[in-house]
């Protein structure tokens, strides 16, 4: 059995994008695959949240992740944190990470740019931590995205530059992994992008939102003034809000809305009245178990002890051979 590896960092609520974009797929794949799904505390150390918010964020993601139907007994589901393991093959792939290939990452330099004041060496970093993620599992298979697409390239170049050193052929390349073959990509509230945590507290939609909030956000969503003529082009902004119905709502109701706007009688507000309820429907099942789980504290701590100790068995037997191979040896 194949094994994969995804990590979410420990920023806040899972919205419609983490759901519909991977965690179904999570849940789908962990009846196929040796999954290990973690929860990656340690690269949100680079925004230096407070540890209330640390442990806030890690328990939110744990609750949610587990709401969503990610099963710990089939998959590990763990805090990056708690397997030390990791920490040590990260020191280890540092020592074959150059300067100059770390500084050209386009996440590096995006960040230099959009965070001057708090260019710290983790950020530098980050792509061997990520790197260490995956081979500390030996995964083949990663679910990332485009945007993650160049730290998975780094990961195998890592793997394979220690392979290289220490004339041993250890690690495996890991590869994007798609389950899916649909693709689903879920925009933003906001006309713009993809439906993310960073893009403002109005742009996504949490799956622990309340039906109040989530008809706030919707009804707040950028519209236009309306088509000019019939079976025009719709504009990003529009588009943006038949994606979503195309996710949430049903075949029927998503035909309608687009008659009406090919028609020019749309009136928009019907239409994000209509699209808040069924995503209010969508989310509903996976609200009511973050709401139980929640206050469920031993069942939480028993799930991440359990997923702590599955994840330290895989990384502690890698990091032992690693070690063995490097030449630190017991004498």
């Amino acid at each position: 059995m194949e094994t994969v590896v995804s990590g979410i960092r420990s920023t806040g609520n899972l919205h419609l994008g983490n759901y519909y974009g991977a965690v179904q797929n999570f849940v789908k794949m962990q009846h196929e695959y040796n999954c290990f799904f973690f929860i990656a505390d340690l690269h949100s150390l680079t925004t230096h949240p407070t540890p209330a918010n640390l442990h806030n964020n890690v328990k939110q993601v744990l609750v949610e992740y587990l709401a969503a139907g990610i099963d710990p007994e089939k998959a590990t589901i763990y805090v990056q944190s708690d397997v030390p393991e990791i920490s040590e093959l990260y020191l280890y792939m540092n020592m074959n990470a150059y300067l100059g290939e770390l500084e050209r990452s386009t996440s590096f330099k995006d960040k230099v740019r959009s965070q001057p004041d708090n260019v710290n060496a983790g950020l530098l970093t980050y792509p061997v931590l990520m790197a260490a993620d995956i081979i500390i599992h030996k995964a083949t298979k990663v679910p990332v995205g485009k945007d993650q697409e160049q730290h998975l390239e780094m990961a195998r170049t890592f793997g394979n530059r220690f392979n290289r050193l220490y004339n041993h052929d250890y690690f495996p390349e890991p590869y994007a992994f798609t389950f899916s073959e649909n693709l689903v990509k879920i925009p933003g509230l906001d006309g713009k992008g993809k439906m993310g945590k960073s893009e403002g507290e109005g742009n996504a939609v949490y799956l622990s939102d309340t039906p109040e909030a989530i008809r706030k956000k919707v009804m707040r969503a950028v519209t236009d003034s309306g088509p000019t003529q019939e079976n025009q082009q719709k504009p990003q902004e529009i588009q943006n809000l038949f994606d979503l119905m195309k996710v949430v709502s049903s075949p029927d109701t998503y035909t309608h809305f687009d008659d009406l706007y090919n028609n020019c009688s749309i009136r928009y507000g019907d239409m994000k009245k209509q699209l808040a309820e069924d995503m209010i429907i969508a989310t509903a099942p996976i609200r009511e178990k973050i709401n139980e789980i929640a206050n469920d504290a031993p069942y939480l701590r028993q799930v991440a002890r359990y997923g702590a100790v599955k994840a330290r068995e895989s990384a502690s037997k890698t990091l032992k051979e690693v070690r063995e191979i490097i030449g630190f040896r017991n004498f």
